[in-house]
């Protein structure tokens, strides 16, 4: 059996996309899942340019039971951000230009996602929007 997942795409226009994702764990967990496929969305309208890489602006998460780690992929993946187990939250890094991929070697432009510390029954649910880059 496989951990119970969702991804959605809320948005995905010519500077904004938001995604969703949800999991319920049957003790399996994620380990550096592609969550967000940056040759996956849509392209800019005006130049028809692909979408390269994204900055996280916002988050709204909640956790029962597990952490969860955003990474920038990459040869050697980087950590984003770590939201803490059984908490709910939102960051907002608007006031400033997002945050940024940093990852060097290797880098995608997607976002990956790993749990930490979970069972049977735990769950997430992570909701990001993100700026494109072209």
């Amino acid at each position: 059996m496989a951990d119970t997942v969702t991804s959605q795409t809320i948005q995905d226009g010519a500077t904004h996309v938001v995604m969703s994702f949800t999991n319920v764990s049957d003790g399996t967990g994620e380990s550096a899942v592609k969550k967000v496929d940056v040759s996956a969305l849509q392209a800019n309208p005006v130049t028809g340019s692909s979408c390269t890489g994204v900055a996280i602006q916002s988050v709204w998460f909640s956790t029962f039971g597990m952490s969860v780690k955003l990474l920038w992929d990459a040869d050697t993946d980087v950590l984003a951000l770590h939201l803490p187990a059984d908490y709910s939250d939102s960051l907002d890094m608007s006031e400033f230009t997002g945050l940024k991929n940093n990852a060097g070697t290797g880098v995608t432009g997607d976002i990956m996602l790993t749990t930490v510390g979970h069972d049977s029954g735990d769950a997430y649910t992570v909701i990001l929007k993100m700026t494109k880059n072209y």
